[in-house]
């Protein structure tokens, strides 16, 4: 049986060997299995996949910038806020011009398309009107994923809020798109190397959340921590903010889910239904636990458990029934708790926002298990898929992709920032940042 997900950008076979749960990837980008018809447009499926796009987008703004905005201290609200509306801005035209043809447009005879994708997209050169990836129009499927390009790095400022530059962050967000997300997202999606190993990740599990996690705990431990962290009171200003912001990332979500099927059908339906039930499981975890250790639920626990539980249930979308997903969002609550507050404060680094501990680790949690519980009910495959079908195996080809994931993103984001370091700094100045960045980057201020 054939099988879409999010930017693998082909279609893909689930083999019926010993390994099952594994994908082999057969063909390039755009190119259709050799005993499979030529795909034709389709309405439907064109229809779903713009409001998917604009669903994603929404995601980052206004989602994640109100998300942001409203953890951070009142004097810092326009600089988090700003910084997402300009990676918006900045990751537009890098995937435009770059990045899209980097991550998506391989020649699968050439050694090196395992690790990296060509350049016949430059300028999205080549791409007609006519032109399909799948039943959906090129140029569809391009701007599906640059939503998910833009959040991923977004997601980051989240880590080094308060006390990056904002003419640093503009080099290493291009940077960090050029040389980790376009090779992940190729090395998952694109036809490389991890793909055709047989990770499983439906919608970004490993591209987007463990990438920018591991990059988020790199830059905040870089960039050290915020002037008088530990010492002074850096509650959220505005926890309401927050939760409009949280609200929009669940309801945008289900575009970057659901649409990661790339089609209107029956498994986007599915993965829409397992989103929302690993949500809500993962808003209570984490809300009982934070009310059993702390004595109160607070909202911004409410509202961080959806998003852990969001989070993991990424890569598993298109391959888990509900049970596994009542699992994955119990498990993701309870864990990135722990990571977020008692992980975070035995080793005290200053993820202001806890990057790493909501979608680094989260991430891990969703991958993992995806392995546990992706099953054949779900995918259509004639062979076991995750654990519950007996294939247990898949469960370290899982592991396998995060481990890639957290090594190269790591590093390489440590040598981004010493670049970046080197020609623009990274911090600001102290006292611009005791009096806040607000009015001293941006010359703008919240009342």
């Amino acid at each position: 049986m054939t099988e879409k997900g999010n930017g693998m950008g082909v279609l893909r076979k689930l083999p019926l060997g010993a390994a099952a749960g594994t994908l082999a990837l057969l063909g390039s980008v755009g190119g259709a299995l050799a005993d499979t018809p030529a795909p034709t447009l389709n309405s439907g499926d064109t229809a779903w996949m713009l409001t998917s796009s604009a669903l994603v987008l929404m995601m980052t703004i206004p989602g994640l910038a109100l998300f942001y905005g409203g953890m951070v201290r009142k004097k810092n609200v326009v600089a988090i806020v700003a910084q997402n509306f300009a990676i918006t801005a900045l990751i537009t035209v890098l995937w435009t011009v770059l990045t899209y043809s980097l991550a998506f447009r391989a020649n699968p005879s050439e050694a090196i398309n395992a690790y990296i994708g060509g350049f016949d997209r430059i300028f999205l050169k080549g791409m007609s009107v006519g032109a399909l990836q799948g039943t959906i129009p090129e140029s569809v499927f391009m701007v599906f994923q640059m939503t998910f390009a833009i959040i991923t790095p977004a997601l980051i400022t989240g880590a080094f809020a308060d006390r990056m530059k904002f003419s640093s962050l503009l080099a290493f967000m291009t940077l960090w798109g050029i040389f980790v997300y376009a090779p992940i997202a190729h090395w998952v999606w694109g036809g490389g190397f991890l793909g055709t190993a047989g990770v499983l990740d439906f919608a970004g599990g490993t591209v987007v959340h463990i990438n920018a996690g591991i990059a988020g705990l790199v830059c905040c431990l870089v960039l050290g921590p915020r002037k008088g962290f530990g010492q002074e009171n850096m509650a959220p200003h505005n926890v309401i903010l927050t939760m409009i912001g949280a609200s929009l990332l669940w309801v945008g979500w289900f575009g970057f889910n659901a649409g990661s099927e790339l089609a209107a059908d029956g498994r986007a339906g599915f993965a829409f239904v397992v989103t929302q039930v690993a949500t809500a499981m993962a808003a209570l975890s984490w809300m009982f636990v934070e009310w059993l250790v702390h004595k109160k639920p607070t909202l911004l626990g409410m509202c961080s458990g959806a998003v852990a539980g969001l989070v993991a249930i990424t890569p598993a979308s298109g391959f888990v029934d509900p049970v596994g997903a009542l699992w994955i969002g119990l498990a993701a609550g309870a864990i990135c708790f722990i990571a977020s507050t008692s992980v975070k404060r035995a080793i005290g680094y200053d993820d202001a926002l806890d990057v790493f501990g909501v979608h680094c680790i989260g991430g891990i949690v969703g991958a993992l298990l995806t392995g546990v519980f992706a099953t054949m009910a779900v995918t259509g495959a004639t062979a076991p898929v995750g654990g519950v079908d007996g294939n247990w195996a898949q469960v370290m080809v899982q592991a396998k992709g995060v481990a890639v994931t957290l090594i190269w993103s790591g590093l390489a984001t440590f040598v981004i920032l010493m670049v970046v370091k080197i020609f623009f700094g990274l911090r600001v100045s102290p006292q611009d940042e005791v009096e806040g960045l607000d009015i001293n980057l941006h010359g703008e201020v919240i009342q």
